[in-house]
């Protein structure tokens, strides 16, 4: 079948995007699903700074590609082997699809499956294979979604079934954002009622983790970030503190506010220096959890001492240490509590033909979270 697509043909792509034009809507070829995947009608998907990270070359994939992997949408076919989705059926995309069986898997963490990575690297399903097309050259999917598409084939296991009730453009969120934010305080960190946390760098994911932390009962909340403007909408959300990161004293400051630093210390930003910020306000026997994907290149640098004579933790959080399966639907299930309202994270919607401009917006720090509608 064929389906409109936004293709990234080359990258890096200089800005500003608007007149660069990265992402051209394309039709392309879409194949139907094969054994244990599912066609997807796309309802709505959120852009992210991984999908950015791709286009202005910091996270270099394989071209051309169609990007977007924060999605949701509507079960329109399901291949051979899928007993449990049937179409009509509603489904938030996962960025990292799990094979349930290599070590990672078997420990119940598929947000480190060994296939599922490497099947994102090279930009295929799951299964290994391309179902996009233009012009009998393959296209790759991005990280086994591609939901900047009217339609996207995924993997079976890219996809969690949720309750019909939910709106496209919120269910969209939960596949990355809240996915990563809310699971890096809840399942890194295991914030406890009445602990305190910080978070640094206020995107989409960071914020995320502010909702996730008044969530978990955390009794102080720091926001840290650049700017004034999402440092006010932290307040909003329920963050107890907030400081400026370009502020030279913000480690002491913050430090001498909390006495000493904080229980646990999320860096969502994806840069050294706010990594490295994070890592100063933990307080001794503290955890600092890293979920923001910085530059591959990127290096960092600590005294190898504090981790023995403080008893420190520096942590990844990948995906938020998530079983999707398990989590977007109590995640779900707390947004309609009133309990995670993520919503709030959302700045603006648009249709297809814009999301270059969109990006310029997303770069500018201008919004938290743009959704693509179709």
């Amino acid at each position: 079948m064929k389906t409109r697509a936004a293709v990234l043909r080359k990258s890096p792509v200089e800005r500003p995007y608007a007149h660069t034009r990265p992402l051209s809507i394309e039709a392309v070829e879409l194949d139907p699903p094969g054994p244990d995947e599912l066609l997807v009608k796309i309802g709505a998907a959120g852009l992210c700074h991984s999908d950015l990270s791709v286009i202005n070359g910091d996270r270099p994939r394989p071209v051309p590609m169609v990007l977007g992997h924060e999605a949701a949408g509507t079960v329109e076919a399901v291949g051979s082997g899928v007993r449990d989705v049937a179409p009509g059926d509603r489904v938030v995309m996962s960025f990292m699809p799990s094979c349930g069986h290599c070590l990672p898997c078997a420990e119940g963490r598929p947000a480190l499956c060994i296939p599922g990575a490497e099947a994102n690297g090279r930009g295929t399903l799951l299964s290994g294979e391309r179902r996009l097309r233009c012009e009998e050259v393959q296209v790759n999917h991005h990280l086994g979604v591609s939901g900047f598409a009217d339609y996207a084939v995924v993997s079976r296991h890219s996809a969690v079934k949720i309750e019909a009730d939910l709106p496209m453009v919120e269910a969209a969120l939960f596949g990355c954002a809240v996915l990563t934010g809310v699971g890096a305080v809840v399942n890194t960190c295991q914030v406890r009622p009445g602990q305190s946390v910080a978070v640094v760098g206020l995107g989409g994911v960071g914020l995320a983790a502010i909702l996730g932390a008044i969530a978990a009962g955390a009794e102080r909340i720091i926001a840290v970030d650049l700017s004034e403007d999402k440092l006010k909408l932290a307040l909003l959300l329920g963050a107890t503190e907030a400081f400026r990161a370009g502020d030279p004293d913000a480690a002491e400051k913050i430090r001498e506010a909390t006495r000493g630093g904080v229980d646990h210390a999320v860096e969502a930003a994806g840069s050294v220096k706010a990594l490295d910020l994070a890592y100063r306000i933990t307080r001794r026997g503290g955890l600092t959890a890293s979920a923001g994907l910085a530059h591959p290149a990127s290096q960092i640098s600590i005294p190898a001492v504090s981790l023995v004579a403080e008893e420190r933790t520096l942590r990844g959080s990948y995906m938020g240490s998530c079983v999707p399966s398990r989590d977007i639907p109590r995640f779900i299930a707390l947004y309609q509590r009133g309990r995670l309202p993520v919503d709030r994270l959302l700045s603006s919607t648009g249709p297809l033909e814009e999301i270059n401009e969109a990006f310029d917006l997303l770069d500018q720090g201008r919004v938290i979270r743009h959704v693509i509608m179709f």
